[in-house]
C-alpha cells in the first residue's frame, strides 16, 4: 500500500471535524501535535468563515510603513507624461523645483513608481567597458571656451520633404543655442544661422564638430567655407576624429533626446517641425535638469560671451604681416604680377595675411590663426598636413 500525504488543509478539516464531534480540544491539539492556542485559532477561523478560513492567510501588512503616498504617486505620474522622455533623476529635480517644501522620496522610489506603472522599462546592465579618452581636443572650463555643433540625422516630414536640424549647444552648460531645420547640409544656409547666433549670444572660443559637410572640405587643411570664415573671426575649429562620436558625447546625448521628443512623429511639414524644435528647446533650456549640472537647468548656468560680432569683423589682425591678399571667386590670388596662387575656392572672398620669412617663404595666416606657409618660387601648392590647427604639424601651401 503506497504512502498517502495529507495537505495541511485535510488535517485542519479533520481536526475541526472530530472537535465538532464532541473530543476534548486538548486531547486533539496532542494528538495532531499543535499547542491549544492554535487548536482555538482554528476553531474561531471556521466558526467565522467556515472552511475558507481554515487556509493559509495572507502575510502581506496591512499597512506599508514605507509605501509612497497616493498624492505623492500620483504628483511623479502626471509629471511623466508632461516629460515622457524624462528619467527618475530629472523627474525629482523638477517636481521638488515646482513643489518647494513638500518632502519627496528618494530617487529610486521614483523609479520603483514608473516601473510599477508600466512608464520605464528595466535596462538590460551592459558589460563595462574601457572608457575612450579622446586626444587633440580641448576641455571647456568656461561658458562660451567650446560650442558644440552637428546635423542631427536627416528625416522625412509629413510632406515627404527632409529636414536637417542643425543644432548648436553651449559645451559646459549644455544650453541649446540653436536648433533649426534646414532642407540642406550647404553652407550658406549654416552660415546665416551661425551668424544669428554670433549677434545674439557673441562668440565662442572655439567651436567643435565632426568632419562631414558643412564643416569639413577637401580643401586646404579641411577648411570648408564655413569653418574657414569662423578663423576670420577667431573661432578655433575643433574636429573630432572620423568615426569617433563619443568625442562630441555631450551634443551626441542631446541629441537623443531631441530625436524622442521632436521626431516620433514628424511635424505634417517644415513649419511645424519647426514648431516642436523651439518647444523643445524652451523646455530643455528652463526645465529639463542636468546631472552634471548638478540637476539646474542650462538657463540657471550659461552666460553670453563678452566677445561681440561686430568687434570680431573689424578686428585688425595682419598688423604685424608684410600684405594681404583677398581671395578671389574661383580660390586663388596674385601672388606675383605675373604668378597666381590657388588656395582653395573654401577661402573665396576672405582676407589673408601673409609674412615673408626669407629664402621665398610666406607665412599664411587667417585672422589669428597661422594656417601654413607658401613656397613662392614653386607655380602650384603642395599640402603636407591635413589639419591647419594641428599645432605640431607643419603646412606648405
Amino acid at each position: 500500500m503506497p504512502w498517502r500525504d495529507e495537505r495541511p488543509m485535510d488535517q485542519r478539516v479533520k481536526f475541526i471535524a472530530r472537535l465538532l464531534d464532541g473530543e476534548k480540544m486538548i486531547d486533539l491539539c496532542r494528538e495532531f501535535g499543535i499547542a491549544r492556542k492554535t487548536g482555538y485559532k482554528f476553531l474561531e477561523r471556521y466558526e467565522k468563515y467556515g472552511v475558507e478560513g481554515l487556509n493559509d492567510a495572507s502575510r502581506r501588512p496591512f499597512h506599508l510603513a514605507r509605501k509612497t503616498d497616493d498624492q505623492v504617486e500620483a504628483l511623479i505620474i502626471k509629471l511623466k507624461g508632461v516629460y515622457p522622455t524624462w528619467g527618475p533623476k530629472k523627474l525629482k529635480a523638477r517636481i521638488e523645483k515646482l513643489h518647494p517644501g513638500v518632502a519627496f522620496p528618494a530617487t529610486s522610489t521614483f523609479g520603483e513608481v514608473l516601473l510599477r506603472h508600466g512608464l520605464v522599462k528595466p535596462r538590460r546592465r551592459r558589460p563595462i567597458e574601457e572608457r575612450f579618452h579622446p586626444t587633440g581636443l580641448t576641455e571647456s572650463k568656461a561658458c562660451n571656451e567650446i560650442w558644440n555643433t552637428d546635423f542631427k540625422g536627416q528625416f522625412r516630414v509629413g510632406t515627404q520633404e527632409y529636414c536637417y536640424p542643425l543644432t548648436v549647444t553651449d559645451d559646459l552648460s549644455r544650453y541649446l543655442l540653436s536648433c533649426e531645420g534646414l532642407n540642406s547640409t550647404k553652407a550658406r544656409p549654416a552660415i546665416a544661422i551661425f551668424e544669428q547666433l554670433f549677434d545674439e549670444y557673441g562668440l565662442p572660443g572655439s567651436i567643435k564638430s565632426d568632419n562631414g559637410v558643412p564643416f569639413s572640405a577637401r580643401g586646404v587643411g579641411g577648411l570648408s567655407e564655413l569653418s574657414a570664415w569662423w578663423m576670420s573671426l577667431g573661432i578655433k575649429p575643433q574636429r573630432i576624429r572620423p568615426g569617433n562620436p563619443q568625442e562630441n558625447g555631450r551634443h551626441e546625448r542631446m541629441h537623443r533626446t531631441l530625436k524622442a521628443e521632436t521626431t516620433r512623429p514628424a511635424g505634417k511639414n517644415l513649419l511645424q517641425q519647426q514648431e516642436k524644435f523651439d518647444e523643445f528647446k524652451e523646455r530643455y533650456n528652463q526645465e529639463r535638469p542636468h546631472e552634471a549640472l548638478d540637476m539646474r537647468a542650462p538657463v540657471e548656468v550659461y552666460n553670453k560671451s563678452i566677445f561681440n560680432l561686430a568687434a570680431a569683423q573689424n578686428a585688425d589682425h595682419y598688423a604685424l604681416h608684410d600684405f594681404t591678399k583677398t581671395i578671389s571667386f574661383n580660390g586663388m590670388f596674385r601672388l606675383t604680377p605675373t604668378k597666381h596662387c590657388f588656395i582653395g575656392r573654401a577661402l573665396r572672398g576672405l582676407q589673408l595675411g601673409f609674412r615673408d620669412l626669407g629664402q621665398s617663404v610666406l607665412l599664411v595666416s587667417l585672422g589669428p590663426f597661422d594656417i601654413g606657409y607658401i613656397d613662392a618660387r614653386r607655380a602650384t601648392p603642395q599640402y603636407t598636413a591635413e589639419n591647419p590647427m594641428d599645432e605640431e604639424a607643419e603646412y606648405i601651401l
